[in-house]
């Protein structure tokens, strides 16, 4: 039952686009000096027949400016093959605009304030896009898909309107473009020195239970040690921000890096305060366990990295949290340097309460904006044909990601192998080249989202492990469309950061202890004294508006 009624919304919503379409070939109603959805004077550079999987090429030869993230591990260099490839295929030049991985938020902010933006804004996470949408900025980029058939193929193909639809701003339209994923992929989780374990005659754990045993048992045979010390405390709002984020999903809970205040309760029907709910509050009682009984290092939650690390490879701890590729190129690369015969395997995401699931929402990735001005230019056309086939095409995305065949990589039975003397985030120490340093293929604003076949195509051996099991996981149903008005953003912006930072502060103060959970009641009371309640009404609202409007 629940398909059809999410079903009648996708109806109302097609045909939304076609009465957007209509208007876009449609005449101008020339109340606005012609800069209207006619976009037959924009064609300029533009392919006719423009269809899905076919190699775009314009007309003649144009140039887009764009904005480029300068990422310190590969900066730009203009004599990148990808630049040369990229205009070699498609006759266009792109022009980046480069911008210090550090200071990109701010300064793209700046730029778009300004009216300075290149046409192309790209590496843009959701929803920050929304500070640009009152002043008519940026586009309404929903309003223009029908010019990016490769874009409305994989969003078809893969089922991901309700994710679109999520991102829908108070119009009804999305600002943003995001990275599309076929399948939800999964980065953290705990990772044990499997070495130690069968010396001991203990399994990998599968569940949370499993964990405090495992922990429980490691710390007989070594009490004066914390068998878990955790990392990713520095620099983010949520300490131990990954360990919380995959711990949250074993009990269907935004927390740590995923935090949001405000999530869906799918029995109620309606959005509740996250960090007051009953689940959240077993996540965190779970948690009070492992640090009172000394299994987990307090210190966790104020460490540099460097220090949890160093910690692992003295042998003081014999559990951290892990993703793929610091699992391999930090922990067992040192390891395996410093201490005789150590083994260490990441498992997947040990289940809790909430089963076998995994969080929505991350079949989306950070995207592309475009910037308002560039429907002034008659090149218009041309540039979202452009931007659909190298962020959204098959042949666009193996590009970005792989290169040239024959020059940086090889391909054969759908593997893809780095031609020799060439690597890739460490695949091989002693290559001459590497592929993003070198080539400019692999850069995070280009590469994200695809098939589930590219998308593997680069995993180690762990992470194909850890991702083919993650992968059999169910989604849980995406948030439902709730877009603030304006004057409820800026409201609820208000009250969101004080409320974020309390909540924050006392999970901290209980998995610590320094707080007792018999205080929770307590705790939700100074919530409601922040506006809590408020601040769910103001969602609720706009969920219940955004559904009688669209079905």
């Amino acid at each position: 039952m629940e398909n059809s009624g999410q079903l009648s919304r996708r109806q109302i919503l097609a045909a939304a686009g076609f009465i957007g379409l209509a208007t876009l070939t449609g005449c101008s109603s020339g109340d606005d000096g012609g800069d209207t959805k006619d976009l037959s004077k924009k064609q300029d550079g533009a392919m006719k027949e423009y269809r899905a999987g076919q190699q775009f090429k314009a007309a003649k030869a144009l140039s887009f400016s764009m904005l480029h993230n300068d990422n310190p591990v590969y900066p730009l260099k203009n004599n990148w093959l990808f630049w040369k490839e990229v205009t070699k295929r498609t006759g266009i030049t792109l022009k980046p605009v480069d911008v210090p991985l550090a200071d990109y938020e701010k300064k793209r902010g700046v730029l778009i304030g300004a009216g300075d933006a290149p046409f192309i804004i790209p590496k843009t996470y959701h929803p920050s896009e929304v500070a640009f949408v009152s002043s008519g900025a940026i586009l309404p980029v929903s309003e223009y898909v029908d010019l990016m058939p490769n874009f409305r193929d994989k969003v078809k193909k893969w089922s991901l309107e309700p994710e679109l639809d999520s991102i829908r701003q108070s119009d009804g339209e999305y600002y943003l473009l995001p990275g599309l994923h076929e399948k939800p992929k999964a980065g953290y989780s705990l990772s044990f020195r499997t070495d130690i374990l069968d010396k001991h005659g203990l399994t990998l754990p599968t569940s949370w239970d499993e964990v405090y045993d495992v922990l429980k048992a490691l710390k007989e045979e070594y009490p004066d040690k914390y068998p878990w010390t955790d990392r990713w405390s520095t620099n983010t709002p949520f300490p131990c921000g990954a360990l919380f984020s995959y711990l949250g999903q074993a009990y269907g809970v935004k927390a740590g890096w995923t935090y949001d205040n405000i999530s869906f309760d799918t029995k109620a029907q309606k959005f509740v305060f996250t960090a007051a709910t009953d689940a959240y509050r077993q996540m965190v009682e779970y948690l009070r366990k492992i640090v009172a009984e000394k299994l987990l290092d307090p210190e966790s939650f104020t460490q540099q990295d460097d220090q949890a690390v160093q910690k692992l490879l003295a042998e003081k701890s014999y559990v951290i949290s892990a993703n793929p590729q610091e699992l391999v190129q930090n922990y067992r690369y040192n390891l395996e340097k410093q201490v005789k015969g150590a083994k260490i395997e990441m498992v997947p995401v040990p289940l809790g309460p909430a089963g076998p699931i995994v969080l929505s929402g991350i079949r989306l990735e950070n995207g592309v904006m475009i910037s308002s001005k560039a429907l002034k230019s008659d090149t218009f056309v041309a540039m979202m044909q452009f931007v659909d086939w190298l962020w959204y095409s098959d042949e666009g995305q193996v590009l970005c990601k792989w290169g040239v065949k024959g020059v940086t990589y090889t391909e054969s039975a759908g593997a893809y192998k780095l031609e020799p003397g060439i690597s890739l985030m460490g695949s091989d120490p002693d290559a001459p080249k590497d592929l993003q340093k070198d080539f400019g293929f692999f850069n995070g604003v280009f590469t994200y989202g695809g098939s589930w076949k590219l998308v593997s195509s680069s995993f180690s051996p762990d992470e194909k492990k850890f991702q083919d099991v993650m992968s059999q996981r169910e989604e849980l149903p995406v948030d439902p469309a709730h877009p603030l008005q304006s004057f409820e953003q800026e409201q609820a912006t208000l009250w969101d950061t004080p409320l974020k930072d309390h909540a924050i502060q006392n999970t901290l103060q209980f998995v610590l202890g320094k707080r007792p959970i018999s205080e929770w009641d307590a705790y939700v009371s100074e919530l409601k004294a922040k506006n809590m309640q408020q601040l769910v009404d103001l969602h609720n609202k706009a969920y219940e508006r955004f559904k009688k409007a669209n079905g």
